[in-house]
C-alpha cells in the first residue's frame, strides 16, 4: 500500500512552500488558532490527522490524546511536520493519501480533517477511509471551507473551481458540499457550526467554513 501511495501522490513543491511561508502565517494572523482549539478540544486516545501539512495543529492537541499519527503526502510539508512535533505529544508523521490511508481497520479513536477535503481528488473515498480506520463510535472532527449558502457566491465558486483556483491553491475547490459528503459516508453529524473565516468586507469564495463532529456507528 505504501508503495502505491507514493506512486500516486502528486508533489506540489511550489504550493508547499507558499503554504508554509504565506498561507499558514496569514491564517494565523486572521485568528485561526481559535478554530484549531475548538476542533481538537476534548480529544483523547489514539488520533489520526489526515493531511497534517506542516504540523500547525500539533500544539493544540490536548494531553489526553495519547498518540497522534499524522498523514501527509507532500514531502516538504511532511518533513516540516516531523520537525514540528513537540515532546509532549507522541507524533508519528507518515507518507500517505486521504483516499488510501496506511492504517488497519478500526485502529483510531478519532480522525481529524482540517482544510483537507477541499483538495483531495475523491472526497467520498477519503471519508470512506476515515470511516474504515475509526473504531466503533469513533469521532470524525472536521474544519473545512465549503459550498456557500448564497446562490450568487455558489456561482462564483463554480467559476473559480473550473478555472484558476485549483491550479493556484494546490488542488483546492471552494464549492464542495462537505457536510453532505460526511453524511453520505455513513457518519452521523452531532455538532456543526457554520461561519465565515476570515471575516472580510468583500466576501471571498473560500470564506464559508464548517467545524464540527461526526460519529461512526457504535456497532
Amino acid at each position: 500500500m505504501e508503495q502505491s501511495t507514493r506512486q500516486t501522490a502528486k508533489a506540489r513543491p511550489v504550493f508547499a512552500r507558499c503554504y508554509a511561508r504565506c498561507f499558514g502565517p496569514a491564517m494565523e494572523k486572521a485568528g485561526i488558532d481559535e478554530h484549531r482549539r475548538r476542533l481538537l478540544a476534548g480529544l483523547s486516545g489514539e488520533v489520526l490527522e489526515v493531511g497534517a501539512g506542516n504540523g500547525l495543529n500539533f500544539p493544540y492537541y490536548p494531553p489526553e490524546a495519547t498518540r497522534l499519527t499524522a498523514v501527509e503526502p507532500e514531502a516538504r510539508l511532511r518533513s516540516a511536520a516531523a520537525a514540528a512535533a513537540s515532546e509532549g505529544l507522541r507524533v508519528e508523521v507518515v507518507d500517505g493519501r486521504a483516499e488510501q490511508l496506511p492504517s488497519p481497520d478500526a485502529s483510531f479513536d478519532a480522525v481529524v480533517v482540517s482544510m483537507v477535503l477541499c483538495s483531495v481528488t475523491a472526497p467520498g473515498a477519503a471519508l470512506a477511509e476515515a470511516y474504515r480506520v475509526l473504531r466503533p463510535d469513533g469521532q470524525l472532527r472536521f474544519f473545512e471551507h465549503v459550498q456557500a449558502e448564497s446562490r450568487a457566491m455558489r456561482g462564483v465558486q463554480r467559476l473559480v473551481d473550473a478555472t484558476v483556483w485549483p491550479l493556484l491553491c494546490g488542488g483546492c475547490h471552494t464549492g464542495r458540499d462537505t457536510a453532505a459528503a460526511i453524511a453520505r459516508a455513513g457518519f452521523t453529524i452531532t455538532e456543526l457550526d457554520r461561519f465565515a473565516f476570515p471575516e472580510t468586507a468583500i466576501p471571498l469564495p473560500a470564506a464559508t467554513h464548517i467545524l464540527g463532529t461526526a460519529r461512526k456507528a457504535a456497532s
